[in-house]
């Protein structure tokens, strides 16, 4: 199963990010397919983005055929405890329809609260549909290495789990990069540029004390706290736009070229709402 390394992020389309424009957002995807950024991240749960990467699927269906769309089931939260066949079904045959799509590619199975049964059970359904054909690679989002274990041993295959992981949080390292190597699966990496904290807009800058209207950047200040503060956080930086330098490139592309390159990771997504960084995530 072959993926580009960098994945074209769609939370960004699905609102919080300032105004989008559906149609212009689908022209957008050509640009990255033509660089060869071939793999579009989305998920039922991100408004409106299944459909338009339908669209764009349909509109440009030569491209399309170069495309791997992974989307994601993610069971609504007041319906976890009571999920049946049924729902679970349901839900996979609207990503079905709103990408065009006979079968998905990739579906990554997330459940919200793990204190709350039924997770293996609806694991097993989302296997059914593989078997019944609706549905390629089955891979898991934000499970850790117990839950990972209890499913393996369920029988549910997993190709990848999908996890933040970056310079600032590398929580996957402590335990789940070991369950990942000792059964082959990949991770695919969020949050690698914390929402475009780590890039060259942010150095030197005061700590930022004002409400966000970006959802990223609300996200990835608390993260930026957790790390260690704002003053670590320049420090951090100063230490990328130095490697940077060396290498002629951008604190962004080396924050990401510093994920692709740990174990097991198997490609960084990029939240994109449009072209304008399209040369430095190829760089």
């Amino acid at each position: 199963y072959s993926i580009s390394r960098i994945l074209k992020g769609g939370w960004h389309l699905a609102g919080g990010h300032g105004d989008i424009d559906p149609g212009r957002a689908v022209e957008d995807m050509v640009p990255f397919v033509e660089a060869g950024l071939t793999t579009f991240d989305c998920a039922d749960i991100y408004t409106g983005v299944e459909e338009m990467i339908g669209d764009f699927r349909r509109r440009y269906p030569s491209l399309a055929a170069r495309v791997r769309v992974h989307t994601k089931h993610v069971p609504d939260y007041v319906i976890m405890a009571t999920a049946d066949p049924a729902y679970t079904e349901s839900i996979i045959d609207r990503s079905l329809r709103r990408l065009g799509m006979e079968r998905l590619d990739m579906v990554q199975y997330c459940w919200w609260d793990t204190a709350v049964p039924g997770y293996v059970e609806t694991a097993m359904v989302l296997k059914d549909l593989q078997q019944k054909g609706k549905i390629a690679e089955l891979s898991v989002t934000n499970f850790n290495a117990r839950i990972i274990a209890e499913l393996i041993e369920a029988g549910f295959p997993i190709l990848s789990n999908q996890v933040q992981y970056s310079v600032l949080d590398n929580r996957a390292e402590s335990d789940t990069i070991g369950i990942c190597r000792a059964n082959d699966i990949y991770l695919l990496c969020y949050g690698s540029l914390a929402g475009g904290f780590l890039s060259e807009s942010w150095l030197g800058k005061p700590e930022p004390t004002e409400d966000f209207t970006n959802r990223s950047l609300t996200k990835y200040k608390l993260v930026i706290d957790d790390f260690g503060g704002w003053v670590l956080f320049q420090d951090l930086l100063r230490a990328l736009k130095t490697v940077g330098e060396r290498q002629g490139a951008g604190i962004a592309q080396v924050a990401v070229r510093w994920v692709l390159d740990r174990p097991m990771v198997g490609g960084a997504i990029v939240g994109a709402t449009s072209t304008r960084h399209l040369d430095q995530n190829i760089g």
